[in-house]
Parts: structure tokens; sequence; C-alpha cells
């Protein structure tokens, strides 16, 4: 049966589409569908539409098929002739439409693994999983559970696929994220003279025991546990902590100190607004080490402004290790940024000094955070501790441990509270962008109720999430594709 023959109007490639379509028709205008309602006819056209979807693909892969040449020469990866071909072998790829048959020519050789040329051409998987559905699972996987995704996809498709695959293929389809911002970020230096922002913080997420770092899971096989409820300790020794970061370009925004506590006198009607934050990426990992995303950040920024022209900030919560961690990457780089403690934290410590000296529900507390913070913003944060503690010894207070803590606090990281220098250069002194970030990248969909992950599982997801928040998902999605077809194809 010759090519021409199969491209009549009787007998085409297509046929069964055109049949599907007239069946369709057919039944619209019968008897059976006069008083429906619009909804059932809407699921009708739906159902069986995705039917005329999955019988096109079909006659093109049918056609691909037909008109794909024998090859006299086919080899290997390695050299090796294949002598044999075979015509009609099959496989089977879920689509977005239902399941189709490619139709292809096999070259083989004794002991050799079989060669596919159009394969190839077609940048066919690995598994049966057409990049329609491994997109949809993208796409719903980093949004809610997998069994809420394979649901969707499952109701709103023609295609078919089970919570086991669908954790495979968001694997698959999160490999080559780092590679992407490695190769494929900045072609040249972000043109811009802003404020360079560079902020992290941490989040636990709760993991299988095989998922908990080394000194994790000793601390769980010690904890006394209950069988009843869970015992003291037990879920914190059940968490891995997520390194987040977040890079940004901020114009400056300069405010004084009373602007910030919002006790300005109200002279006129014009309110300051928050500039908004451009060319943002966040990111986060719980597999890798905190320092090694750390470590990426700078080297995001560095893409950025690889002569460091810019001014550069380093918005931190005020944890001594990754502190420590910051200097040592700023250290091995080279590179030099002004290194400013969030704000909100700090206040955090005051309101706990604030209740040494109060009982809870006094009004007059307020007044007493207001007059420090100020100090505190004004750069003067080492007399606020000084007079904290000659307060609490004139008052004779015995219950003073927040005082201390407070005071030590304030005195610790003095160089990294010039409040006053920030506001004037309008710097940022608060970390709500990566705050929000974790609460986005992580609570949102690794905190949902009953959630426990792999390391692998949780990963997969982070970078998926990333890649939608920082706006890069399409743009990866296109290297992805390039990638996979290397692994695969060569």
């Amino acid at each position: 049966m010759n090519l021409a023959y199969l491209n009549t109007p009787d007998f085409s490639f297509f046929s069964d589409a055109t049949k599907q379509i007239d069946h369709m028709i057919e039944q619209l205008q019968s008897d059976n569908f006069r008083d429906n309602e619009h909804g059932d006819i809407e699921q009708y056209i739906q159902n069986e539409g995705f039917e005329i979807l999955r019988c096109l693909f079909q006659g093109y892969l049918d056609l691909k098929a037909a008109n794909e040449k024998s090859l006299s020469d086919a080899h290997t990866d390695e050299g090796i002739h294949l002598t044999h071909t075979k015509h009609g072998t099959k496989r089977k790829l879920t689509t977005l439409f239902g399941d189709v048959i490619v139709k292809r020519k096999s070259y083989s050789q004794r002991l050799q693994k079989s060669v596919f040329p159009l394969d190839g051409q077609l940048n066919l998987p690995s598994d049966q999983y057409s990049d329609g559905i491994r997109h949809r699972v993208a796409i719903e996987a980093r949004k809610s559970s997998y069994d809420e995704a394979v649901e969707s996809i499952n109701r709103t498709t023609g295609g078919y696929i089970q919570k086991r695959q669908s954790l495979k293929l968001a694997l698959d389809v999160a490999q080559d994220f780092d590679d992407f911002y490695l190769q494929n970020r900045y072609s040249s230096a972000e043109q811009s003279d802003n404020l360079l922002v560079l902020t992290f913080d941490g989040k636990g997420v709760v993991m299988r025991p095989e998922g908990l770092r080394e000194c994790t899971q000793k601390a769980a096989l010690k904890s006394k546990k209950l069988n009843s409820r869970l015992s003291a300790g037990e879920k914190k020794d059940r968490k891995r902590m997520a390194q987040v970061a977040a890079v940004y370009t901020a114009l400056p925004h300069i405010r004084t100190p009373e602007s910030i506590m919002k006790i300005e006198s109200e002279g006129g009607n014009v309110q300051h607004l928050n500039v908004a934050k451009r060319n943002k990426r966040v990111w986060a990992s719980i597999e890798n080490s905190a320092e090694s995303v750390i470590e990426a950040g700078f080297l995001e920024a560095l893409q950025r402004d690889p002569t460091q022209q810019r001014q550069w900030i380093v918005l931190v919560d005020g944890h001594p290790h990754q502190i420590r961690l910051i200097n040592r990457v700023m250290k091995k780089h080279n590179v030099k940024a002004t290194i400013v403690m969030d704000f909100i934290h700090v206040l955090e410590y005051v309101w706990k000094a604030a209740w040494c000296f109060y009982e809870k529900g006094d009004d007059k507390v307020e007044a007493w955070v207001e007059k420090r913070a100020l100090k505190i913003l004004h750069g003067h944060s080492n007399q606020v501790a000084k007079g904290m503690r000659i307060s609490a010894t004139k008052q004779g207070l015995t219950k003073r441990d927040n005082i201390n803590k407070c005071a030590d606090y304030l005195l610790k990281n003095k160089l990294r509270l010039q409040y006053g220098e920030a506001l004037k250069k309008g710097y940022p002194i608060a970390s709500g962008v990566i705050e929000g970030a974790c609460r986005h990248l992580i609570n949102d969909r690794l905190d949902i109720t009953g959630a426990r992950w792999s390391l692998k599982g949780a990963e997969a997801i982070l970078k998926l999430r990333s890649l939608k928040s920082s706006g890069d998902f399409n743009d990866y999605w296109v290297f992805h594709k390039k990638q996979s077809r290397q692994r695969i194809y060569g």
C-alpha cells in the first residue's frame, strides 16, 4: 500500500479524527441531546473532544512513520554498525489527549542496544509520558499535593497518570535547575546602578526519617517517644532545615527613624509607597548545605555586578552561624557588602525585654518600646543596651533574662545595627522579601497537613516553586528540553 493511496480522502491518516467530528455533530443534532442542559453538553464536548485531538496526534505520528526513510548506514553512539532493520516497532506515549502509539524503524545488531532515529527527531522521553504531561505535572505538583495534582490532570485532560509516576516526573523536570542558573542566567552585567540586595534565612521541613541529617537522626533515636502523642522535642527532631535565598535590585528609599515608627507629624496627605523590587530571584534548597546556597546567592550577585560597582546590601536576621557563613563566602570571593540586621527581629528582642519591666496588659509598654526603638534606629543600640541593664538593676528586677539577652544581642551586633546611616542612604532594613519567600516556597506547599518528605522529593518541589516565583519557569522549560535531548539522544 503506497503513501499516495494512504492519503486519499477515504483512507487518510486523519480519517479517525474526521469520523469522530462527524459522530459528535451527529450526536449533538440527535433527539438524545435536544433537552440536555448546557453543562451536560459542555462535558460531552470536552470528553469527546479529547478523542478528536488524540486522533489528530495519532494521525500525525502515523504520517511521520510512513514518511520515515530507511537508513543504509546506521551506527550506535560508539560507532558500531547496525545491520538489522525492523519496521513498525511500537511504543506507547501518554499525552494530554490520551494514549497514542508511535511506530518507527529500529536498527540493531547482536548484543547491541537498538537505535530508533524517529524517537530522536520527535525528542521522545525515555518513559511513556509526553512533554505536555510532564509540563502539567510540574505546574500542578508545585501548587498542591501530588494527590490533588494527579486528580486535576486526570480530570481536565485526556491523559492518565498515577501518583508515583507524577513524583518521578517532578524529579525529572527539576534536575536541570542548577545548570540553568549557572549556564543560562546572564550573558552580561545587569545595567543598573541601584542597590543590589542579598538576603538569606532558614526554614524547617518535616522529613521522613531517612531524609534527616545525621545529627538529627541521632537526636530522634535518643528521644523518648510516647505512644499516644508526640513527646517533648520529637517534632523538632523530625525536621531538616532548608536554606532560602533571595537576590534583587532596589531603588534607594531614604527615610527617617520617625517615619519607620509612624510618629512623624502629619503635615500633608502624601503617602510614601514602598519601592517595588526588581529582577527578583528567590530559591531554596534542603539538599545542599547552607553555605553552598549562600555562595550561590553571591555568585548570582556577581553575575549581575561582576566588577562590584554597585552598593551591595546583605540582610540577615542575626543568626550567628548564618553570619559566619556569609563572612566566609564574602572573604572567599573577595566581596565587599554592608550587612544589615533585620529591624523586625531586633524589635522582637526589645519587646521581650519590655515585659520584664511591665505587667501584661500595661499600655505604657508601647511608649517604652517606641522610645528605645527610635534610639536604635538612630544608631544608638549600645546606649539602649546599657540603659536597660541600669534600669533593671535600679528596680531590683530578679526575672531579667530577656533584658540580658536583648542587651547582649544589641551589643554583639552593634556594627550591623547602624540604622541611622542605613536610612540616610536608602538601604532596606527589614527582611520582608525573604520572610515572604519562606512562606511561599516552603510553608504554602511543603508544610501542608500530613506532609512527610523525602530529600529528593522536597528538593524537586522547592526548585519548581523557585522557578515560578522568580519568573523563570518558561525559559527553564526550553533549557530542560534541550538538556533532556542531549541526555537521551546524545
